[in-house]
C-alpha cells in the first residue's frame, strides 16, 4: 500500500469518526431542542459531556492504573494463548493421531463461553489475578487454534507433494510449506483472539470484583463503579477506553504479522 492510499484511508477514518460524533451530539440532544427524541441516543450523554468527564479522568492516576491493570491481564492471557495454542494447533495439523485424540475434546470445549469458566476459575485459582488471566487466556486460545487448523486445511495439497518430490522431509516440508502457508491464518486468529481478550477481561473484572476501588480494578471495574454510581458519562468514557485499547492491541498484532510476512507487502 502506497503513501497516497494510506492517507486516503486515514482521511476517510477521520471523516467517519467526525460524522458519527456529529450524529451522536445531535441525536442525544434533539429531544431538548425540538421535543422529538431519537430512540436510544436520547438516553446517552452527548459527546461534549463525555469529553469533559474524560478530561477530568485523564488527570487521575487511578484511570491510568485501570488501563495498566487491564492491559497486563490481557497481555498475560494472550501470551499464554499464543505459547500453548500455536504448538497445539500445529500438532493437530501435522499429526493425524494427535488430531484424532485431541480435536474432539477441543471442539467440545470450544462452544463454552469463556465467561462460563469464571466461577470455576475463581474457585480453582488461588488468586484473583490468576483467575482473570485464565479466563482471558481462554478467550484468545480457541480462535487462535481454530484459525490455524482451518488455515492449514486450505493449503493446496500439491504444494506438499511437490516439496516431497523435491526431496524435502517432514521437517523441511513443515518449515518451507506448512508454516508459511498457515502464518496468515495464525495472524488472523491472533488479532481476533486479542479483541476477544478485551471483551472477556472486562466481564471477568465485573464478575470477580476486579479490585476494591475504581483505580485498582481495571477498566471493567471502572465501568462497574460508574454504573453503580449512575454516572452515565463515565460509563461511556470507560466503554470508549476499552474500544481504543482493543483497536490498538489488534492493530499492533496485525502490524507484527505484516512484518513476519514480507512477501504479502511485496504483493
Amino acid at each position: 500500500m502506497n503513501g497516497a492510499s494510506r492517507r486516503t484511508i486515514v482521511r476517510r477514518g477521520i471523516l467517519g469518526v467526525l460524522a458519527w460524533l456529529a450524529l451522536w451530539e445531535v441525536g442525544s440532544q434533539l429531544g431538548e431542542w425540538i421535543g422529538v427524541a431519537v430512540p436510544l441516543l436520547d438516553k446517552v450523554p452527548p459527546p461534549h459531556t463525555v469529553v469533559g468527564d474524560l478530561g477530568e479522568l485523564v488527570g487521575e492516576a487511578g484511570y491510568w492504573n485501570s488501563w495498566s491493570l487491564s492491559l497486563q491481564r490481557v497481555l498475560w492471557g494472550f501470551a499464554f494463548a499464543i505459547a500453548i495454542g500455536v504448538p497445539l494447533a500445529l500438532l493437530i495439523v501435522t499429526s493425524r493421531t494427535f488430531r484424532g485424540l485431541f480435536f474432539p475434546i477441543f471442539e467440545t470445549l470450544r462452544p463454552i463461553p469463556p465467561l462460563a469458566w469464571v466461577p470455576l476459575a475463581i474457585i480453582f485459582w488461588p488468586t484473583q489475578e490468576l483467575s482473570i488471566t485464565f479466563v482471558t487466556f481462554l478467550g484468545a486460545f480457541f480462535p487462535i487454534v481454530l484459525n490455524i487448523v482451518d488455515g492449514a486445511a486450505q493449503i493446496d495439497r500439491r504444494l506438499v507433494l511437490i516439496s516431497r518430490s523435491l526431496g524435502l522431509g517432514r521437517v523441511g516440508t513443515f518449515a518451507r510449506v506448512l508454516l508459511p502457508s498457515t502464518l496468515p491464518a495464525m495472524v488472523t486468529g491472533a488479532a481476533v483472539g486479542m479483541g476477544i481478550t478485551w471483551e472477556v477481561v472486562v466481564a471477568a473484572e465485573l464478575i470477580s470484583g476486579g479490585g476494591n476501588t475504581s483505580g485498582d480494578g481495571g477498566l471493567g471495574f471502572l465501568v462497574w463503579n460508574a454504573y453503580q454510581g449512575n454516572d452515565l458519562p463515565r460509563i461511556v468514557v470507560g466503554m470508549i477506553s476499552l474500544g481504543i485499547a482493543g483497536y490498538l492491541s489488534s492493530t499492533m498484532v496485525r502490524a507484527l504479522g505484516a512484518r513476519l510476512m514480507p512477501w504479502r507487502r511485496a504483493a
